[in-house]
């Protein structure tokens, strides 16, 4: 292990450690995480859905495991790599949702298959179910992606879907589960009406697609799709039988700026990142010790959580530092602690090895994030 890492475990045993984990940290209220994860469960189950959290957000097998123990039927990897991670972590019920290409993928797909009680993976073309039912040493569920009308992945049309299923068919060691269909484009919209429409329309799509492969004998069982943003129009719509969100159990800016006081943004600030202030010289500002190798930059600016930060704007300063603008009238210390909320949670958590966890000001454990920079 590594000497910082060292140095934080041996936090854990004493009182108010929180204030002394080395930042940039990632820091996970766990007693918040967990009514989130509880309350969307209950939403799922209100609902009559399964939940199946994607991983990507975490990329973390303590807390998979967590989300499946409170109820949730497995979760969701975006890449192979990410599978592969959390299933030699004890991760035993993974959908890969990115369709896969080549004999090399199809072997580790099929690997996976072999080792896990309950592996599914997309497929969206008729080679991959060849390559696929070519590597298969056993029985590999699968379920055809569907293009919600974003045009990055999953079948296109009827036609489309119908061929990839003809190529299941011919596959003794494949089984078709059904289809996936994620808006991904949808999760931020702004208004939640605007979000509705959006989801309607690839249901239209959506529903088109089942019909037909329905009508050609296929067993369309499970239709999995949705995310954080879109909850309350997946579940008004009626055609998922699963939902995959992940971001409700941590939260970020980019769903806080959009979401606002939706019911799909009542999810607790769980996941924050802690920094610390470094120098104080300059009368306009101070500088953090978290840059551009702490936080996501697709998205939004990170900003202040702390409140006597909270008017406070942040800039990107470099690779390993922050600006953080003063305030009229406020004195601010060398070594003052700042958390500040991610822009986007899933590439910011991929910027580090662990995951610190806190009750309150005591920092009770230290799990590693498996499935950090797992593209593949």
């Amino acid at each position: 292990m590594k000497p910082h890492l060292q140095a934080t475990e041996q936090l854990i045993a004493q009182p108010g450690s929180r204030a002394l984990i080395p930042t940039p940290a990632a820091v996970l209220d766990i007693d918040a995480f967990e009514r989130n994860v509880m309350k969307m469960q209950a939403r799922a189950k209100a609902a009559g859905l399964a939940l199946r959290p994607h991983a990507k957000s975490h990329k973390c097998s303590a807390l998979a495991l967590r989300q499946i123990e409170a109820g949730a039927v497995g979760v969701c990897c975006a890449k192979l790599a990410e599978a592969e991670a959390l299933a030699a972590a004890g991760v035993a019920q993974i959908l890969v949702t990115s369709p896969i290409t080549g004999a090399t993928q199809a072997e580790r797909a099929a690997a996976l298959a072999e080792d896990l009680a309950d592996f599914r993976i997309v497929l969206d073309h008729p080679d991959g179910a060849v390559e696929l039912g070519a590597a298969a040493q056993g029985l590999i569920q699968v379920l055809i992606d569907v293009d919600p009308g974003m045009g990055r992945t999953g079948v296109h049309d009827a036609a489309q879907a119908l061929a990839v299923w003809r190529a299941i068919q011919v596959q003794p060691n494949l089984t078709l589960l059904g289809v996936q269909c994620y808006g991904g484009n949808w999760q931020h919209m702004e208004g939640a009406n605007e979000r509705a429409a959006a989801v309607a329309d690839g249901m239209v799509r959506l529903k088109a697609v089942i019909a037909a492969l329905r009508d050609a004998g296929a067993p369309v069982g499970v239709v999995t799709g949705g995310g954080t943003g879109t909850f309350a129009a997946d579940a008004a719509q009626g055609v998922l039988t699963e939902v995959q969100p992940g971001s409700y159990a941590f939260m970020d800016r980019e769903y806080r700026d959009c979401l606002k006081a939706d019911p799909d943004g009542a999810f607790e600030q769980a996941l924050t990142i802690a920094a610390t202030v470094i120098s104080t010289n300059n009368p306009k500002w101070v500088t953090v010790d978290a840059g551009l190798k702490a936080f996501a930059t697709d998205g939004p600016l990170p900003v202040p959580l702390t409140p006597k930060f909270a008017a406070s704007a942040y800039h990107f300063f470099g690779d390993e530092h922050g600006m953080l603008m003063r305030t009229p009238g406020q004195a601010i210390e060398r070594g003052e602690r700042v958390d500040f909320v991610p822009p986007h949670i899933d590439p910011t958590l991929d910027r580090y090895e662990v995951i610190h966890l806190v009750r309150g000001d005591a920092l009770v454990e230290i799990v590693p994030i498996e499935a950090r920079g797992a593209s593949q």
